[in-house]
């Protein structure tokens, strides 16, 4: 059809979703349709593995694995503040102080787990770690267990849990990849392979256990989810490419300084070399510094291969920014890499990694703290290691876990910047107490007895709090005279 001499044809309707269009731009795009249990089924083995050998092998990915130890859990662990309270109110102090006391007795290395290897703190770090790497860890809560505490456990790996146990039972049960769910598609119990099926030793049976006594940890980004993946399952390909790229250049920029060449001789045949290999190739030893003079004819041409090439620090940083984007952390973080940076832009940064990392404290709290606070305050009250009475049990179970916290760049900035927000009521003593991962009520009983002990020995420190705000503000104008901002 023509209109006014241009040629009028038929579009056809593009009044729907680009992203679901089929064409030929997106033939290689390759689609699942499946539920998360059955892809999961078929690639966690190999995406475990995969995390494994990564940890072991990549620099990068053993460093994320720290990482997550070390911001998750820190030096001192997500310690427990016990907050029993009377019916009028008050802190309970006689009974919180029994439950500390026996909580932080449990957690030492002996009394914490069946092995007796794990103190408290050692549990943590593994926990979270394991999930991190496999994607999932299981523990078993063992009751009855020959400690003062009635009460200890037992880190399994998730390979003991059947990935290929897969089937339906009489009573209307299913088990999908070793977990026993009802109706509900709510777990039952787990059937765990008594021996690793990595182990050489054969015969391994399963067991089945309770779901009541089971802490099967993983995080869950789908609705039929029902086992974990590594955390580095996203940027695993990229970790394991820039592993074999960094290593490619640092053999090349090896030969390029070692300035290697080839001898030429009229027939090919005069030169004898200083020795021959096991096939009988003659080869001859350069030193550095050490200049051989050939015969007439004879010609020396140098190999001098050209690396790092000088795309190789820009690629590198590239290729690491989009792993780190995929780990949640920050390019700086991950690659130890503080070039360029100000106090503006790495403070930026740590805020939005922090703030994963507080997602993950709070998830850690839920499925593995207060988990195991509960069972072992109950198997303790029975055993008499806690003194208190069992009829008043849930009056007693009113932890409160207090997380690592993170020092700042510049503390001098932001405890003044603490200040500004405490004088106009905008936070609370309380709340900057426990920003520090410190207990206000035990700070001040704290500075009570510091007071009273410098009364009795006639001692008087200068407070710094009395000096005026006019003053800090000097404190913070930088070397150009202009004052920092907030």
């Amino acid at each position: 059809m023509k209109l006014f001499g241009f040629e009028i044809r038929k579009v056809k309707d593009k009044r729907t979703y680009n992203a679901g269009a089929i064409n030929r731009l997106f033939a290689d795009w390759v689609l699942s349709y499946k539920t998360a249990d059955e892809e999961i089924k078929y690639n966690l083995k190999v995406m475990r593995a995969r995390a494994r050998n990564l940890v072991i092998n990549n620099d990068y990915a053993r460093k994320f694995k720290k990482m997550v130890g070390i911001n998750v859990v820190g030096p001192k662990g997500i310690q427990l503040q016990s907050k029993v309270k009377d019916t009028n109110g008050q802190l309970d102090k006689d009974a919180n102080d029994k439950i500390e006391a026996a909580w932080n007795e449990w957690n030492k290395k002996g009394n914490y787990d069946v092995t007796g290897t794990l103190s408290g703190l050692d549990g943590q770090r593994l926990f979270i770690e394991t999930v991190a790497v496999d994607g999932e860890v299981i523990i078993r809560k063992v009751r009855g267990f020959d400690n003062p505490f009635g009460f200890a456990l037992q880190f399994i790996e998730a390979d003991h849990l059947d990935i290929d146990l897969n089937k339906e039972l009489s009573n209307g049960n299913t088990i999908r990849m070793g977990i026993e769910f009802n109706k509900w598609n709510r777990p039952v119990a787990y059937h765990i392979l008594t021996k690793h099926p990595g182990s050489s030793s054969i015969g391994g049976k399963h067991e089945r256990i309770p779901a009541e006594d089971i802490i099967h940890a993983y995080i869950k980004e789908r609705i039929t989810q029902s086992r974990g993946v590594p955390w580095l399952h996203s940027a695993m390909t990229r970790l394991q490419h820039i592993g074999a790229y960094e290593e490619a250049e640092v053999v090349a920029s090896r030969a390029a300084a070692a300035k290697m060449g080839i001898i030429k001789t009229p027939t090919g045949t005069e030169y004898t070399g200083d020795a021959e290999d096991e096939k009988g190739n003659i080869i001859t030893e350069l030193e550095p510094g050490v200049i051989e003079q050939l015969p007439k004819g004879w010609d020396f041409e140098l190999i001098n291969p050209t690396h790092p090439a000088g795309n190789f620090q820009p690629f590198m940083k590239s290729v690491l920014r989009g792993i780190a984007s995929g780990l949640l952390v920050s390019y700086n973080s991950l690659a130890g890499d503080l070039e360029s940076v100000n106090y503006s832009s790495i403070r930026a940064g740590f805020l939005e990694e922090r703030d994963c990392w507080r997602v993950i404290q709070t998830w850690m709290i839920d499925n593995y703290c207060n988990e195991i606070f509960s069972d072992w305050l109950k198997m303790s009250m029975l055993t008499g290691a806690v003194d208190l009475p069992i009829a008043k049990f849930d009056k007693f179970a009113a932890p409160q876990w207090q997380p690592r916290t993170w020092a700042w760049v510049d503390p001098l900035k932001d405890a003044y910047a603490d200040v500004i927000a405490l004088e106009n009521g905008l936070t609370s003593r309380t709340e900057l107490a426990a920003e520090d991962g410190k207990d206000f009520e035990e700070l001040l009983i704290q500075l009570q007895h510091e007071k009273e002990l410098m009364s009795k020995y006639g001692l008087s420190f200068q407070k710094l709090s009395g000096q005026k705000n006019i003053e800090v503000e000097k404190i913070l104008i930088g070397n150009n005279g202009d004052k920092t901002e907030f």
